[in-house]
């Protein structure tokens, strides 16, 4: 089995959050993980202006600090693959954490591989359910909180929570041509460039 013929499909699910918010995905095995912190960012509709980070058996990657002030610092996603994860780790099932503040956790379960299949064209959407919530609501409870004010004209908060989102928010309502569009985008930057034969 060659990694650069290889596919995984994935289905990346936010945890606590009611109604579900899904995304299910083919992506190349060899994706850098930057890439794929990129494309989960597409795929949900965030706005990638908060750290992350991958968590798997007792590996972290994410970007390490500079300073390096703040305790041990994650393996580089920019170095790392998702197959170091799973040859690393053994993983099926894997964390991606957005916004430490609100602590997203994404679980990414690998359902199915594809070996020998042509890698063009991913990452790829297959399945999308549940709109995306607001940046910084203040995580899982913060989210239930907004969608019982904003569902509630009687709620105390109801008016604050409705002008901070100035559309009608529905968490049932996507738009799925946009979050296509979005991760199609990604597949043309990241082809795999051929490599060029030295001149002896």
């Amino acid at each position: 089995m060659s990694l650069n013929t290889t596919a995984v499909r994935i289905r990346i699910t936010l945890k606590d959050v009611k109604p579900e918010v899904m995304r299910c995905l083919v992506v190349p095995v060899t994706l850098r993980l930057d890439r794929l912190h990129l494309t989960l960012q597409a795929a949900f509709g965030w706005t990638n202006s908060h750290l992350f980070e991958f968590l798997a058996g007792e590996g972290r990657w994410g970007i390490p600090d500079s300073d390096g002030d703040f305790g041990p610092q994650p393996i580089d996603a920019r170095k790392a693959r998702l197959s170091d994860i799973v040859q690393e780790t053994g993983a099926k099932t894997i964390h991606y954490l957005y916004d430490f503040g609100d602590s997203w956790d994404h679980v990414i379960k690998l359902e199915k591989w594809f070996d020998n299949t042509t890698i063009e064209g991913l990452p790829l959407l297959l399945e999308a359910a549940g709109r995306c919530p607001p940046e910084d609501v203040g995580g899982a409870p913060g989210y239930a909180e907004y969608l019982d004010a904003i569902s509630d004209p009687t709620h105390p908060e109801h008016e604050n929570m409705r002008l901070w989102d100035p559309e009608q928010f529905d968490p049932n309502v996507i738009d799925r041509k946009a979050i296509e569009a979005a991760v199609n985008a990604l597949s043309g930057i990241w082809k795999p460039r051929p490599r060029k034969l030295r001149s002896k």
